[in-house]
């Protein structure tokens, strides 16, 4: 009997662990499949903006985030993270613009 309670607490142990760790890798997954995506719509509505003739260099998080239905703090996130999109470093702060448009 005790070496039943004893195994019945061992598998629910590492029952519970699993559990918890493919919620944890779900989770994660969602995560960095949402942000990809965002990444994406942010980059691509950014760049096709930027690259029509006599188009602004440089667009604020605003105008990105009404653009894209994303609030302003997720477009500061998305765009501070993305390799290819560049923060302003002139006077105006919270503006980006695409970096292959925007080197001097």
């Amino acid at each position: 009997m005790d070496i039943e309670v004893r195994n019945g607490i061992i598998i629910g142990a590492v029952g519970g662990a699993i559990a918890g760790l493919a919620i944890w890798l779900f989770d994660f997954l969602k995560t960095k499949t949402i942000e990809y995506l965002d990444k994406k719509r942010v980059f691509n509505w950014l760049y096709n903006e930027t690259k029509k003739d006599g188009a602004k260099k440089w667009r604020s998080t605003r105008a990105i985030a009404s653009y894209n239905n994303l609030t302003e703090d997720r477009v500061k996130y998305i765009c501070s993270i993305h390799e290819k999109i560049v923060p302003s470093t002139g006077e105006k702060e919270d503006i980006w613009g695409v970096k292959e448009f925007t080197r001097p």
